[in-house]
Parts: C-alpha cells; structure tokens; sequence
C-alpha cells in the first residue's frame, strides 16, 4: 500500500472574464430582485424563439432554436437598440467557448447568429455584481508622489470615503489582489448561485424544490461563470467534473438531476476554495509559507504583497501583471508572456511596451505614461489613468474614469466610454511592428472596421463601482471623447528593442487612415522635407545659423512636452 498522498481535487474558480470585462452600467440591466424579473424576461426571450420557430418551419439552422438577435434584445429590456447591441457584443466578448458562434461572427452577422438566450440570462443576471472596493494606498508610495497631481477628476471618488480611507488613499488607490477579487467573485456566487441554478432549470410535475431538474446542456451555461482546475481546465466540459452527469454516454442524453443536487454541489466545491484561499491568506499573514496542498498557480500572484521593487510576474494561467514602473521604459514579448491576460498597474511616466497577442489586457491607475498594446483579441479595460497616451489594435474597448488620455485605436467595435472622464481624446492606431499582422491574425482582429471614430458615453454613476461617485445621476449624459486634431497627429515609432528581434511581414500600419489624417500626415512628411531643404539653401553666417538651431530646439523641445513624445525620449536615452 503506498503512503503518497492522494492528488488534491481541482478547485472551483470564478471565471474573471465576465465580471472584469462584462459589466455594463446601464440601470436597465441591473436586477436587484433576484430571479424574479429576470424569470419573466427569460420566459419571454424563450416565446420570442418559439414563436419565430413557428413562422420559420423550414429553417434548418438548429444553431438557431434557442438564439435571439438584438432587435428582440431591445425590445424585451426595453432598451435601445444601440444598447442593445452593445450587449450582444460585450456578451460575445467573455463567453466561455472561443468556438461559439456569436464569438466567430463577423460584425455584420453578429445579429444574424445571435445570442444562446441562457448565456444571456446568465450575463445579465451578474449585472447586479458591485466589483470589490479599491485598496487605499500603494507600497512604493515615494514613486507615485511626486507624479499623482494635487487635484484630480477622482477628488469625487475619495470624498466618498472615510476619513480612514481617505488617509489611506493619500498616494494612489490599488487593485485588488488576485485572491482579494477571487474571493469576492466566489462569495457572490455563492449567495447568488441558486437563483441562477433556478433560470437555467426546467420544471416538471412534482412539489417543492424537486419540481425544478437541470439538464447537462443547460448544466453547461455555468461556464459563463466557474470552472475547475489550473492549467486551461476551463476548456474542459464543465459536467465532467460534476459527479452526476460525468462519463455520461454522448449518445444517450444524461438524464437531468434536481437543481437542489446542483446547487448543493456548487455550494460545497464553493466553500472549498473559500476555506483554501483564506488558510493560504492566514499563512501568509503569519510569515508561514503554504503547504503544497494550498499552493495555486492563480492566487500565487499577489499584485501589492509583491516586494517594492517588483515589476512583473507570470502566471501558466493567471494574468501577466506588469506593475509600478516609474521614469523608464519596460517592454514584455510574446515569448515572454504567459497566459491570455496582461494588467499594467500604477505605472507612471514610463512608457511600456506589450507586443503580444492576447485575449484580454487592463491598464489601471497609470500616469503621464504611453502603453503600447499588442493584438487584444478580447477585450481592453483602461480605469482610473490620468495623462496617458494608449495605443491598441483590439476587438473592443472599454475606458472608464480616465482624464486627459487619448487612445490611438485600432478596434471592430465603438469604443465603451463610462463614468467620469475628462478631455479624452481618440485617434486613428498609428504605430505598428514586424509582428502585428500575424498577431492580428492570431487573435482574430481585423483591419476593417475600425470604429476608433465613434465612441458611446454612458451614464456617470458606474453601478458596479462599490465606490460610486457622488456627482450625476446614472441616465446623465457622460463626457464623451474628441476626435485628436489632425494637425497633431503623428506615427509612433517602436524602437527594435533586442538585436534578432523576430521578423514579420508588418512594414506599415495596417489599418487604413481616414484621408483627413492621411493628408495631415503627408502635409506634415512635405514640410519637414521643404524646411530641410531652406535650411540647406539659406546662406547664413556661422552666428545666424547658431541662432536659428537653438530657436528650433526650443520650439522641437516645446513639441516634445505638448505631445507627450518626451516621455519615449526619455527612456530611450535612459536605455
């Protein structure tokens, strides 16, 4: 008999996609009742089917039978049809199968495939999550200081607070860590979890909680919301881990189970992973280093325990965070990325690189910094940045309580702006290196449409903020952004970072400029080679000419800070 140990069971995990990524604050969405209005909207949504089926009788499509497009969307939440649509894309965006049809759609089939009417109810169930609170202060305060500004759009956000909080907020407010914000999602879950359980199950004859069973095909909406195990488990069907629909015969439909069994499961797997998360968090506190039974590859990444000097860490699954760089340049590739997920934390006058293709990437509480963003194929989050120059070629983007930023994009979907923002601007993508069409490619970005042009404003109050700002009411127009002056516009130069840097067929940007920036551009290549030439031919003395170089330093130099550019400057003569 062997004395080894037996493997530990794979833990319940939230999935962090819907609930980093699939928020929308519009108040329409959020039902604060529990199931009970949103049994009545799913009954609807299931009629609207039904009744569509009826007129189609010759449709062959089964993919069809339980999808809904966003005109019925619209009319059922009673919103616009923009909005409406807005979900289905939000929704296509942290789905839990990269092979369903609405993830594959192109832009204008999106309303043709639709979406599985159960992974909506799910998704706007969770509308009512309020995200964990910010934590007061950062470790490398003496980094931030000198770089936060005294008065700040978010002045609304800290007079919310506490005194206590608001002393400790006195430098930069930080996410939470990883473990902080899974045990929040699991702790939602688990008050939540049987109302949810209720809107996938079907009634049949019988009284009491056995009156509602689960199949295994709408067992497997969960995913939306939990997986199980490290190392890409999510993959993995969700009922093979369940004891009561695992090795069922793919032939034979598994025979459903009650939804109190369900429940009763999750519950359990739920308590488990709670009970682990806060032991190896008890350790930790202790000076004790976890047991081998407790280590997990997701909450081994602890953003501000890291020591001061961190700069960035990988997990095999987890997010890749690059955090608290200040006055330099840092730059990640793709081999040096592990995972589908980038966050850049509280960096500041800095500009960072991340020239990789990725599913989802967050940019959070950055300062006067330039972040250059790969291929984004998911989603892109950018919250709490003052000053910052993003560039990203991306499916979509959501920017919210940011001030005087401008975004050069590249995205298929209008750009999502909430909360309170300030001075933002948008802009045509405007960089490019070797290996960003390949990237592109990769994650499935394409070069046409590019809606950088057409940002939506939503409300001011973000309802899923646990800290929400004082000001505005949540059907108050937002500040939308502002198209960049052409004038302004210039490409952004990628140094070539490290000798074989691998090569690739990009040699331009690949999406196409409007002719406005276009001719802007060329106006401007025109000019700088007409002035060279003046300069050439002018026949000044020695003295003249010293004159006429230090006016133009001057002037280069008053460009430099007024674009921002001094900032890549910087760090590239810091190299």
């Amino acid at each position: 008999m062997s004395d080894s140990p037996e493997p530990t069971p794979p833990l319940i995990h939230p999935r962090r996609e819907p609930f980093e990524h699939g928020l929308i604050p519009l108040q329409k969405l959020i039902f604060t009742d529990g199931s009970q209005t949103l049994a009545t909207v799913r009954d609807k949504l299931i009629q609207s089917i039904q009744s569509n089926n009826n007129n189609n009788n010759n449709n062959n499509n089964n993919n069809n039978n339980n999808r809904i497009n966003s005109a019925v969307v619209s009319e059922t939440l009673q919103i616009a049809s923009e909005h409406a649509r807005l979900v289905l894309d939000i929704t296509a965006s942290v789905l839990y199968s990269d092979s369903d049809p609405l993830v594959t759609a192109k832009p204008d089939d999106v309303d043709a495939v639709g979406v599985n009417v159960y992974d909506l109810i799910v998704f706007l169930y969770i509308q009512s999550y309020k995200r964990l609170l910010p934590r007061g202060g950062h470790k490398d305060s003496a980094v931030v200081a000198d770089v936060w500004p005294s008065t700040s759009a978010f002045d609304g956000f800290l007079s919310a607070l506490t005194p206590l909080q608001l002393v400790r907020s006195n430098s930069r407010r930080s996410m939470p860590s990883q473990s902080d914000e899974e045990a929040h999602q699991l702790s939602y879950l688990q008050k939540h979890i049987g109302n949810i359980i209720s809107l996938l199950a079907d009634s049949v004859e019988g009284e009491g909680e056995d009156s509602l069973v689960l199949t295994m095909e709408k067992f497997e909406h969960l995913s939306f919301l939990i997986y199980f195990g490290e190392k890409g488990s999510e993959k993995t069907p969700l009922s093979q881990n369940a004891p009561f629909f695992a090795n069922s015969d793919p032939s034979m439909p598994a025979v459903p189970v009650p939804a109190s069994q369900v429940h009763d499961w999750i519950l359990q797997n739920i308590s488990d992973a709670l009970d682990r998360i806060y032991e190896r968090a008890a350790a930790k506190e202790n000076g004790q280093s976890p047991s081998p039974s407790l280590t997990s590859p997701d909450l081994d990444v602890l953003m501000a325990d890291a020591s001061p000097n961190f700069k960035a860490s990988t997990s095999s699954k987890g997010p890749s965070f690059i955090e608290g760089i200040s006055k330099q340049s840092y730059v990640k590739q793709a081999h040096e990325l592990k995972g589908s997920f980038v966050k850049v934390i509280n960096c500041h006058e800095s500009v960072i690189y991340v020239l990789a293709p990725l599913k989802y990437a967050t940019i959070y509480g950055c300062s006067d910094a330039t972040v250059v963003l790969g291929a984004i194929g998911k989603a892109v989050r950018v919250e709490h940045c003052e000053r910052v120059h993003v560039i990203s070629a991306s499916k979509r983007i959501c920017i919210a309580n940011c001030r005087e930023c401008v975004f050069f994009l590249g995205v298929n979907q209008q750009p999502l702006i909430v909360g309170d923002n300030h001075k933002l601007q948008v802009a045509p993508y405007n960089t490019f290196y070797p290996q960003l069409e390949e990237h592109m490619k990769q994650v499935g970005i394409d070069v046409t449409p590019n809606r950088w042009g057409e940002p939506v404003a939503l409300g001011l109050v973000d309802h899923h903020d646990s800290l929400s700002h004082p000001a505005g009411v949540s059907d108050c127009q937002a500040e939308s952004a502002h198209h960049l002056d052409p004038d302004q516009f210039t490409n952004f130069l990628i140094p070539n970072w490290l000798e074989g840097q691998a090569s690739g067929p990009t040699k331009d940007n690949p999406f196409p400029l409007p002719d406005v920036y276009l001719s802007s551009q060329r106006r401007n290549e025109n000019n700088l080679v007409e002035v060279k030439q003046i300069l050439k031919d002018a026949p000044l003395d020695d003295s003249r000419k010293k004159e006429l170089s230090s006016a133009l330093h001057a002037y280069f130099k008053d460009w430099l800070y007024a674009s921002g550019s001094i900032r890549q400057l910087d760090c590239l003569q810091g190299e």
